[in-house]
C-alpha cells in the first residue's frame, strides 16, 4: 500500500504521542510499499523537534538524536517537491478553504496530497482540520 503522511503523522514515528498507537496499527496491519511526504515535512519536522525542546518535552540531546534518525531515514521516503504547481494549487485551496482555517503550510500539505490522489491509497494526518479537508477533497484518510 502507498501512503501519504503529513508531518503531524510522520512525527509520531519518531516520538510517542497520545495517538501514536493508531499510526502503529496502520503500519502493523498493512503492507506499506511507499511512503510519500511533502518536501516541507523536512522543515516542519525540524521545527517541531525544536519546539519540543523549548517546551521541555525533549532535551537537546534527544532532539539531535531524533533528527539524526529522521535524516538517516530520508531514503525510505518519497519526497514530493514543492514546485510551482503545488504552490499554485495550495493558493487555490487557501481560497477554497480559508474560511475553514486552512493556513499556509497545511495548504501545501493538502496540495501535495491532492497531487498524489491517483498514486496513494491512504492519506494520514493527526491534524483534525487537515483530515477534514482531505476528506472534502475525496482523499481516503
Amino acid at each position: 500500500m502507498k501512503i501519504f503522511l503529513d508531518t503531524s503523522s510522520l512525527f509520531k514515528l519518531y516520538h510517542r504521542e497520545a495517538d501514536t498507537s493508531e499510526l502503529e496499527l496502520v503500519f502493523s496491519t498493512s503492507k506499506i510499499t511507499d511512503i510519500f511526504l511533502s518536501e516541507i515535512s523536512k522543515i516542519e519536522f525540524t521545527s517541531t523537534i525544536w519546539k519540543k525542546v523549548r517546551t521541555h518535552e525533549l532535551t537537546q540531546s534527544q532532539a539531535h538524536a531524533t533528527l539524526g534518525m529522521f535524516e538517516s531515514d530520508f531514503t525510505k521516503y518519497s519526497f514530493v517537491a514543492t514546485g510551482s504547481i503545488i504552490i499554485e494549487q495550495a493558493r487555490i485551496l487557501c481560497s477554497k478553504y480559508g474560511i475553514e482555517g486552512l493556513r499556509t503550510l497545511e495548504s501545501i500539505q493538502l496540495s501535495t496530497a491532492v497531487s498524489l490522489s491517483q498514486r496513494v491509497e491512504q492519506f494520514l494526518t493527526a491534524d483534525k482540520l487537515l483530515k477534514f479537508l482531505m476528506q472534502a477533497e475525496g482523499l481516503p484518510t
